[in-house]
């Protein structure tokens, strides 16, 4: 919901970095998997209660996800290789913060972990099946041209979901309290998702009949 606000106000203040990364010669892909590991570092110093030195991990991990995506465009190395890297690893990381907050404490958090990661797969899959269809029929992307993926957006975005991961850090003790509430917000997300996209497509489907039989 907020990404359409946020992201206009960061990509501006990423160039300098982006150029000084490219003058080093470092492509969008290598700063993918690298930012992707980072991410990763995350999950066993939550397993084992490192609370800010995870928050520092996943903080660099999205800082490092907005590069590459600025690094492409600025380079003119954008492509779908490159897309389908980032937007696979971004899920694998989405998936592994929930995961080590459960192995920190798999009495308490097992459970609402384990809805919040369903409600994960849910808006991961609508978004992730909605791009292929939406390729299929050549759909703008009017508020995120410059990604690789159609963004049919959702009251749970990438923005929502770390300032979700940041609060797990701060409050560890609230994260089935903050797991519930967030897994709820995803499920209308889910259901605006499959709603919204299916009408859009039977939409664009119908469109097409007319004009085949022009």
């Amino acid at each position: 919901m907020l990404d359409k606000f946020i992201t206009p106000v960061i990509k501006p203040l990423l160039k300098p970095v982006v150029m000084l990364i490219h003058k080093r010669g470092i492509t969008p892909d290598q700063l993918t998997v690298f930012g992707f590991l980072i991410g990763l570092l995350a999950v066993p110093l939550l397993a084992f209660e490192m609370w800010y030195g995870a928050l520092a991990a996943i903080v660099l991990n999205r800082i490092l996800d907005g590069l590459d995506g600025a690094l492409a465009r600025h380079a003119n190395l954008s492509s779908s290789a490159g897309g389908f890297l980032d937007i696979t690893l971004d899920f694998l990381f989405y998936a592994a913060i929930p995961l080590g907050f459960i192995l920190a404490n798999p009495e308490q958090n097992a459970i609402a972990g384990a809805i919040l990661l369903a409600a994960f797969i849910g808006t991961g899959s609508s978004f992730l099946a909605f791009a292929i269809a939406a390729e299929k029929f050549k759909l703008e992307k009017p508020q995120f041209k410059y990604k690789s993926f159609y963004y049919l957006n959702g009251l749970t975005e990438g923005t929502e979901t770390i300032a979700l991961f940041i609060a797990f850090c701060i409050w560890p003790q609230h994260f089935a309290l903050l797991a519930g509430i967030f897994a709820f917000a995803c499920a209308i997300t889910i259901f605006t998702r499959i709603h919204g996209g299916y009408h859009t497509l039977k939409q664009q489907e119908a469109n097409e009949v007319i004009n085949n039989n022009d």
